[in-house]
């Protein structure tokens, strides 16, 4: 080994070392440890020999073929295949002399669609035309470059590099490039600088930083609006410029040497792209939408039925109860793997979920893969030989925190058939979601072999593959039901299987919440649209009535709301002091009034996977100054949000987006488009801000889901004579059958407004699939900034009854919407 080799790797050692002792957390670390330290020098002297020998500098382009479907190039030592997939995604594979190419992808789903391509051939290049997308081939010397519209996007650098037991992709950038991706990071949304392992792993009590967390992929996403996907499942790193030499690289232990390019005209478009190659998410349940009582854990049936008397008692509604380790043991060390109620503890576990459920509370258990020696199921598990084994293949224990275990083997058929019965017995009971926890997995030794591979061939992908196991257990055998799947860990592409991740054991403190928007518009970008945060912070017990009411507040306008933490300190709003209850209460209260804007937004995720939160610069791309902002963000088109991450915050500096003025969602205060802007902070509330001309749906108040109903419904409109023109939406379905849209049980309303001079029209109007009842519907109509009492207001061509509020400037009137009928409501702004 080169001088130069050996002190690029005992640095890359000594700083996983330090890394382990820093992210030390509750689990036995030494086989992962171990694990990544060696794949760190192994890459580190990949990449060292690769700069030093450039051992692909001697490839040559040989000859070429159109196939028809992609196009083969043919060199001294590999074959590519170029395959457009649509007009917006192209794929490369290299295939190295001596190798098959492998057709199986975990993560794409999208079959390559017929799209008319060109090929034009010259003396120094080949030119292939994708529609808007453009492979240029140099021959001599070799490269591959792709351009979107003219515009170049990314090359290959030295391409495909082969080191020893390493493999290596890289590519150029500009020097101006953001970048963003690589699943799971707390690192500020600009990740370019870092090289970050390709591993899922758990960091416990993490902070504003954390290079390394429980959901990694492969993928790269560019301000200059192109994403690279590296289509392999194997472990490795990603280094985004950690060199600051203008080079990506992506590198692996072994597997395909397959990568996407895709490209689209704006962020919509591109992550639109990415999420129909990968899967789009199937809609949840309206339940997850709502409020969930959960901590770690509840011990009994007794007091799991005590909490939820007192979330009624103090009128906060509530739609789940999640049950922690405890339902299957006394203790949290030597019985996971039980895997069935503790009698003893939950005596009538049926009964129990019967009863929450005639409350309209469902009730989900935490899993784990992982099987104690000590549990009531290991000769069971070791008979029917469904854990992962060593190379002689004897199931393989080691000891991590919670016992000496063994892993079940989701790879291996009859593995996969006896944790999913278990799933449907408990079903069965009633139990109406599932927690998969530890599932990176937690510890997962390389010496471990599975059906289809090694640890460190599948590891990325274990998590994956467990929501699968549930999805597709649940299109057997419950076709008509949607699952609520809450995991920490998985892969490109999980979120087709409706996987609910969560941000893992985040230290409940002010660095542990301002690093949560910057996750949750990461991994919205990158398909995962419902990554959110145990609400309130989960590891350590620091009683922060002022924190926990934040971090409660910015809940309301993140995906799932989900208070959880270890139990020395309440996580349930109904235990804490009466002022924290009152404002966790009035949050809560609001989350629920949102809930038809909020499942609109999961319903354009399904459709075309638009994140739920975005950041600001899907409104302004061209604004440099937005690609790293993330402590202000979009919630859906119309809410612009900015949560509170510092105690004892009095005023905050923001910028409204250019596009549009903005309203104060509490005062009703304008506030310019292209303007920053102090505003005062105060303890009701966050700031948050509606986009001018947006409408609002909003819901009565209810104390839980099972209340909600579209025949009631509160309508803001905001106007602003600056817009002539604007629509918006509401989609309602039963919200529990799966692919309601898809059967045509469903309904989309309608909302649209046109100003002409002094004469506001608002029209409501009904799509309904052919499955869905039609309805009469009662609208409370409050069109906000009517500066001064309106002249008249008719409905449907007759003279209308309002109220206008002088203070406030808020026109409220209702609406009788027939249900075959479309209203128009005429207002008469003159004096």
């Amino acid at each position: 080994m080169a001088s130069g080799q050996s002190d690029f790797a005992a640095i890359l050692q000594k700083e996983f070392m330090k890394k382990q002792m820093r992210n030390a957390s509750r689990v036995t670390e030494k086989h992962t440890s171990l694990k990544l330290t060696r794949l760190g020098i192994l890459l580190a002297m990949s990449v060292c020999a690769s700069a030093t020998n450039a051992q692909n500098a001697a490839r040559q382009f040989e000859s070429f073929a159109d196939k028809g479907s992609y196009l083969e190039i043919t060199t001294n030592d590999g074959q590519y295949r170029i395959r457009p997939y649509t007009g917006h995604i192209v794929e490369t594979s290299f295939i190295p002399k001596g190798e098959q190419f492998d057709p199986v992808s975990h993560a794409v789903v999208l079959a390559p669609q017929a799209v008319q391509t060109q090929l034009r051939d010259t003396d120094s290049q080949l030119q292939y035309q994708v529609r808007d997308m453009e492979v240029d081939i140099s021959k001599s010397p070799f490269q591959i470059s792709y351009r979107y519209k003219g515009k170049p996007l990314i090359s290959e650098k030295n391409g495909y590099v082969h080191q020893d037991k390493s493999e290596r992709l890289d590519f150029n950038l500009d020097n101006s490039e953001a970048l963003y991706g690589a699943g799971e990071r707390a690192l500020g949304m600009n990740r370019r600088g870092n090289r970050l392992p390709l591993y899922n792993k758990a960091h416990y009590g993490y902070e504003e930083h954390s290079t390394q967390m429980n959901y990694a992929m492969p993928l790269v996403f560019s301000s200059k609006m192109y994403g690279i996907h590296f289509d392999n499942a194997p472990i490795g790193f990603l280094d985004l410029d950690s060199k600051k030499d203008n080079v990506l690289a992506y590198e692996t232990i072994s597997g395909r040497k397959t990568y996407q390019v895709i490209a689209g005209d704006n962020w919509q478009e591109l992550v639109s792209s990415y999420t129909a190659l990968t899967g789009r998410q199937p809609l949840p349940p309206r339940w997850a939408f709502g409020n969930f009582a959960s901590r770690f854990g509840y011990h009994s049936e007794a007091q799991a039925r005590a909490v939820l008397e007192q979330y009624a008692a103090e009128k906060i509604p509530v739609d789940a109860i999640i049950f922690d380790l405890y339902w299957f043991g006394k203790d949290i060390k030597g019985t996971m793997g039980n895997l069935a109620f503790d009698h003893d503890s939950f005596p009538h576990p049926r009964r129990m979920i019967a009863d929450f459920a005639s409350q309209g509370v469902k009730t989900i258990l935490i899993t784990e893969p992982f099987i104690l020696t000590t549990s009531g199921r290991w000769d069971e598990a070791v008979q029917k030989k469904i854990l992962a084994t060593d190379k002689d293949g004897k199931a393989l224990t080691y000891d991590f925190y919670f016992g000496h275990t063994g892993l079940i083997d989701l790879f291996n058929p009859v593995a996969r058939d006896w944790f999913w019965n278990i799933y449907k017995d408990l079903r069965k009971d009633g139990v109406a979601g599932w927690w998969g926890d530890l599932g990176e997995p937690e510890v997962h030794p390389a010496a471990l072999m599975h059906a289809s591979g090694s640890a460190d061939q599948v590891h990325n992908i274990y998590g994956h593959e467990w929501a699968k196991l549930i999805a597709e257990g649940y299109q057997r055998e419950f076709p008509k039901e949607r699952p609520f799947i809450l995991m920490r860990s998985g892969y490109s592409g999980s979120q087709r299987y409706g996987m609910i991740p969560w941000s893992g054991d985040v230290n409940r403190t002010w660095g542990g919440l301002r690093s949560q928007p910057e996750i949750a518009l990461q991994m919205g970008m990158q398909g995962l649209a419902y990554m959110h945060s145990d609400l309130g912070g989960f590891a350590g017990a620091n009683l922060d009535d002022e924190l926990y009411v934040r971090w409660l507040q910015y809940g309301v306008f993140q995906p799932v709301f989900r208070p959880h933490a270890q139990e020395e300190v309440a996580s349930e709003p109904v235990f804490r002091e009466p002022h924290t209850r009152a404002l966790a209460k009035a949050a809560i209260l609001l989350r629920y009034r949102l809930l038809p804007y909020n499942y609109t937004l999961a319903f354009d995720n399904h459709l075309q996977g638009l994140p739920l939160m975005r950041p600001l610069f899907y409104d302004e791309p061209d604004n440099p100054a937005l690609l790293t902002v993330a402590d202000t963000y979009l919630w859906g088109h119309d809410f612009l949000v900015h949560p509170v991450l510092h105690a004892a915050e009095k005023q905050s500096s923001l910028y409204f987006p250019r596009s549009s003025d903005w309203f104060d969602f509490v005062s009703d205060q304008k506030y310019a488009g292209g303007s920053t802007q102090t505003v005062d902070v105060i303890s009701d509330h966050i700031p948050v801000f509606v986009r001018a001309g947006a409408f609002i749906p909003m819901s009565p108040p209810m104390q839980n889901t099972s209340q909600y109903s579209t025949r009631e419904l509160v309508l803001h409109y905001y106007h602003d004579p600056k817009v002539s023109q604007s629509s918006g939406k509401l989609y309602d379905d039963d919200g529990v059958t799966a692919a309601a849209y898809e059967h045509g049980a469903y309904a989309m309303l309608h909302f649209d407004s046109a100003l002409h001079r002094d004469q506001l029209t608002i029209r409501l109007s009904e799509q309904r699939g052919a499955a869905y009842a039609a309805q009469d519907r009662h609208v409370q109509l409050a069109i906000h900034n009517v500066q001064h009492k309106p002249r008249q207001v008719s409905v449907h061509g007759r003279t209308s009854r309002f109220d206008w509020d002088a203070s406030t400037h808020i026109l409220h009137l209702d609406v009788t919407w027939n249900r075959r009928t479309e209203e128009k409501i005429l207002v008469n702004l003159q004096r």
